[in-house]
């Protein structure tokens, strides 16, 4: 029973859709439909009849041949195939390929289906180019018909969708409501976009949205997310509002693919995750556990947490553990820490997880992503499996990564720094310096022209400076550049006076008040709420990017949000992380250090926050920025944060107001 939950089929689960209207049956192949069982004596009678006459039957008495061959029981199909006399069949097929009707020749097309011909017999390539040059010959239902079987074949027909995608543009106005739908499930399942079409698959989302099923809407939305098709937010928001209205109703399955395409779009709808967590925690324990990753990765893609559905997930999830691809479980793994979510059954999960990332680490080599993103995960919440830790480090992983899709130097960046600074007994595999050099680089010039020059926190460096002396007491810089944001450094005396330490700064105090930026309206309402659409941008990497995004998680090009990434949002989920060895040992993070608190003070790490270091619509703080604060705090500094909820519409206020509240944060000892 447990292997019938979980078993996920690539190739029949999109299609149930197709059950929905009888309209289907014209353009979709139906492996369900009953037929009339051909006893074994006739089919080799028919086979004697093709070996005797040897190619000398009409095409009519060809097709009438592979109707009835392909009603032989499923257990002689394999046989058949395999036989010389279905080979010398299949050959005068070929050589009268020209002669058949077009009704003829796709009623060999779905006999070659139910007899699983490998996709790419000969007569398969024949029947391909056959059908593409009939195309403009032939009616939708047909061509819609043709791609379908060739789905269910298996066999990649770019020529052939190419044409298909070319008709449709052309007769688009006469598409019906199936047809529509079935269109773009072939564009899903051929994993690309015609450019020219995706303003008119819009119009006709909102044409025909509250007649669709909500079947129907799944499928529109898996075919949109496994084709990279871009949609806009107003489509997207009316597609939510419609499944956010009627979710009870809705499959799983479809509910988890309009989910995809949310996550894809990086939409924030709130009355969509609300009503998410009123009906999913009771549907966990029967959904399958890519479906319920795929719930998961969306909630901490969009940074949205519910406690109710991460702790039906945590409490689910150990008894399906085995199931778990590499892919899986380092999403989850990555999900549970960039929300900062410990279950109540927390040993069970995180060790029962390790345990199936030691079991899945032949997979690591393919997949490096997958290693480094659940341990990425791991880390967030203070977990460093030491001999995962070690295999992710050594020189031969190292060499992977630079295989993959993904760049994933950062996240080895990250997971080294980190089991630096928290795991001092670690003694496994370390980064080559030069590569820790690199990296550091890399990211600082990204700061220096994407980070350091923000509003928010060129105002609050400029208003330390005249408050503590000059530019020599404070200093605007990562402290630590693997966690990908900035601090501003403050050094106090013993007695709470500021000390003058950043004498480089000091020098290039002339060239840094050059830079100048106007406080409008309209930016201030930018920073406090977002988006005019939207209450925060959200920030999310394919699977598709992973997850690319999914991600695989899936490259598309980023909106002004997702530049964040690097400096103060999350590290993405999308696609991206994995690892290898065996379970159970796991390095202790040491208790966090005692502030030093020597004749020369204390170093203040002041943090300038902004909505992209929290859960969605809440002051919980995300995983990597509890990792930052937390090492900060172990290599001897003070946190003193400015929470955008405060420093954001101070901006707006008078000088004075804002010189009091810095005043108040870095001299305050309860602080």
């Amino acid at each position: 029973e447990n292997e019938k939950t979980e078993t996920h089929d690539s190739k029949e689960d999109p299609r149930v859709f197709q059950k929905g209207r009888p309209e289907y049956r014209s353009l979709s192949y139906d492996k369900f439909e009953p037929i009339e069982t051909l006893p074994l004596e006739e089919g080799d009678s028919i086979l004697h009849s093709v070996a005797v006459c040897k190619g000398s039957q009409s095409p009519g008495t060809i097709t009438d041949y592979f109707r009835k061959l392909s009603r032989l029981p499923a257990e002689q199909h394999a046989a058949l195939v395999s036989e010389p006399r279905f080979n010398t069949l299949c050959h005068c097929a070929v050589k009268n390929i020209g002669s058949f009707s077009t009704s003829d020749l796709i009623d060999i097309l779905k006999a070659c289906v139910r007899l699983v011909v490998p996709p790419t017999h000969p007569l398969l390539n024949a029947c391909e180019n056959e059908f593409c040059r009939r195309v403009w010959d032939m009616n939708l239902d047909q061509l819609l018909l043709v791609a379908d079987c060739w789905r269910c074949l298996e066999r990649s027909v770019p020529s052939y969708l190419s044409i298909l995608f070319s008709y449709a543009n052309m007769h688009w106005k006469d598409l019906a409501l199936p047809q529509f739908v079935q269109l773009i499930y072939i564009i899903g399942e051929g994993r690309r976009s015609p450019a020219d079409l995706t303003p008119k698959v819009e119009s006709m989302i909102l044409k025909y949205l509250d007649s669709f099923t909500l079947e129907e809407v799944g499928a529109i939305c898996l075919g949109l997310f496994k084709s990279l098709s871009g949609i806009s937010d107003h489509v997207m928001r009316k597609i939510a509002d419609r499944v956010s209205l009627q979710m009870e109703d809705m499959s799983t399955y479809a509910l988890v693919n309009v989910l995809k395409m949310l996550r894809y779009a990086r939409m924030d709808h709130l009355p969509l995750l609300k009503e998410l967590g009123k009906v999913i925690p009771a549907r966990i324990p029967t959904t399958n556990i890519q479906g319920i990753m795929h719930i998961t990765l969306t909630c901490s893609s969009l940074h949205y947490f519910d406690e109710g559905v991460m702790a039906a997930v945590a409490t689910s999830l150990p008894s399906k553990v085995t199931y778990c691809r590499s892919k899986d479980a380092a999403k989850f793994l990555w999900s549970f820490g960039c929300l900062d979510y410990e279950p109540p059954n927390e040993e069970e999960f995180y060790s029962s997880l390790i345990e199936q990332m030691h079991r899945k680490l032949h997979e690591f080599g393919k997949f490096p992503e997958h290693l480094l993103t659940g341990l990425l995960g791991l880390a967030f919440v203070k977990r460093f499996p030491e001999e995962l830790i070690d295999y992710a480090l050594r020189d031969e992983f190292v060499q992977k990564t630079r295989g993959s899709k993904y760049d994933l130097k950062k996240d080895l960046f990250t997971l080294g720094k980190s089991v630096e600074i928290e795991c001092p007994s670690y003694q496994g595999s370390r980064l080559p310096p030069q590569l820790y050099q690199e990296i550091t680089e890399m990211v600082l010039n990204f700061a220096e022209q994407e980070i350091y020059v923000r509003p928010e926190i060129v105002e609050a460096t400029s208003l330390l400076e005249s408050m503590l002396g000059g530019p020599e007491y404070v200093k605007s810089h990562m402290i630590l550049p693997h966690t990908r944001s900035s601090d501003l450094e403050v050094h106090l005396a013993v007695d709470g006076h500021p000390i003058p330490f950043n004498l480089k700064d000091r020098i290039a105090d002339k060239k840094l008040k050059d830079i100048g930026v106007s406080l409008t309206d309209d930016l201030m309402t930018q920073l406090i709420k977002g988006r005019s659409n939207s209450q925060f941008p959200v920030e999310v990497k394919n699977e598709a990017r992973t997850p690319g995004q999914e991600r695989g998680e899936e490259a598309r090009t980023p909106r002004a949000g997702d530049r964040a990434a690097l400096s103060g949002g999350a590290l993405t989920a999308g696609a991206r992380l994995q690892v290898e060895p065996k379970s159970g040992h796991g390095l202790e993070a040491p208790p966090p250090l005692t502030l030093n608190r020597q004749p020369r003070g204390v170093k203040l790490a002041i943090q300038v926050s902004n909505r992209n270091h929290y859960c969605y619509c809440s002051k919980r703080l995300l995983g990597l920025h509890c990792l930052k604060r937390r090492q900060l705090q172990q290599l001897g500094y003070v946190v003193v944060e400015l929470p955008f909820w405060e420093w954001f519409p101070l901006l707006k206020r008078t000088r004075s107001e804002k010189l009091s509240y810095l005043h108040y944060k870095v001299f305050n000892p309860a602080l």
